[in-house]
């Protein structure tokens, strides 16, 4: 093994991924490293040309000098799942993750193996630039980048370089993910920060680091926003209850607004006017906390930030409040992640 420049399999969980697939590969082919690469992508049940995309990036870099793409078929079609499958299947002591509609910066590999060998981490991650494609997009990706709409969160906001609790996808050891048995597929979202959580029990250092940056596309509806947004909220407040004590304020802001709002509008119909003073002093606070998230953007894209806020906001907020308990019964008694890698 190349001690300088380690192979590194990539690891891609995709469904329904026709429009980004091709350019999310051509990214990592692409990739300024030396090192030997393979691509394994996990094929969920799709609806559109995802298959039939991938198995042309099979048929086109089968004789590719240093990078190869093959599939394993992952039938649930849910990522931890996905991922799972993808590690099982790949073969190198680094193991990158990458989703489908994700596009990593030309040096991002070779930037994360020198880092893992810096710092000693077990997992390292940077920036999810997000970036749309027309103006609902921009204004999520406004929206995504910004303290008013995911608080101080370093891979959305960036930040100086350091310990983290979790980083955006994430170049693991293959060793960590031994260790900790892969992912637990019960968690079908959250399961990023769940792995990195069991991580840094077991004593293991989660880098962030602002020179790894991966171009994410935004979801391109506000029905689709407010989806992944609710399934966050849902999914975070599982983890809460799998792992104790790793709660902070800043998970407990959106569902406080959600209760402040919904109580003054239900004092304001029912008791007195007043009660309307607390969404109308939330709907100020988007208003205002928007101009800066939309410096430089059309004016369309603008005007859109608030409503994207007040989505991520109140979909991750209801989610949260809302997540059923007996997701957590299922998740503590499957207790163990089932891949073996």
């Amino acid at each position: 093994m190349n001690a300088t420049h380690p192979a590194v399999s990539v690891i891609m969980p995709v469904l329904n991924e026709e429009r980004h697939l091709r350019n999310s590969v051509r990214h990592i082919l692409e990739q300024e490293y030396e090192g030997e690469l393979e691509v394994v992508i996990a094929l969920g049940p799709s609806t559109d040309r995802t298959d039939e995309i991938a198995a042309e990036l099979v048929r086109e870099t089968a004789s590719h000098p240093r990078a190869r793409v093959h599939t394993v078929p992952n039938p649930t079609g849910r990522t931890p799942a996905a991922l799972n499958a993808a590690i099982k299947a790949s073969r190198h002591p680094i193991v990158v993750r990458v989703d489908g509609h994700g596009m990593l910066s030309p040096n991002y590999i070779a930037t994360a193996v020198r880092l893992l060998g810096e710092t000693g981490a077990q997992n390292v991650g940077g920036i999810m630039h997000a970036e749309g494609e027309n103006a609902w997009e921009d204004a999520v990706a406004a929206a995504m980048t910004s303290k008013i709409g995911v608080g101080n969160a370093a891979f959305h906001t960036g930040g100086s370089a350091g310990p983290a609790e979790t980083v955006y996808l994430g170049v693991f050891r293959r060793e960590a993910l031994e260790q900790q048995g892969g992912y637990n597929e019960e968690f079908i979202r959250a399961q990023d920060w769940e792995l990195n959580f069991r991580i840094r029990e077991a004593g293991g250092l989660i880098w962030f680091s602002p020179e790894l940056k991966v171009q994410y596309r935004p979801r391109p509806s506000v029905r689709a926003l407010a989806k992944q947004y609710k399934d966050y909220g849902r999914w975070r407040h599982v983890v809460a209850r799998y792992h104790e004590g790793s709660i902070n304020l800043r998970y407990l802001a959106p569902p406080t607004a959600v209760c402040a709002i919904a109580a003054g509008v239900v004092v304001g119909a029912v008791l007195t006017p007043i009660g309307f003073v607390i969404p109308a002093g939330y709907l100020a606070a988007i208003a205002v906390g928007s101009l800066p998230a939309g410096k430089g953007l059309p004016l369309k894209a603008r005007l859109q930030i608030p409503v994207a806020l007040a989505t991520m906001h109140m979909s991750w907020g209801y989610g949260f409040l809302t997540s059923p308990k007996a997701l957590a019964k299922k998740v503590i008694a499957s207790r163990r992640p089932s891949v073996r890698v």
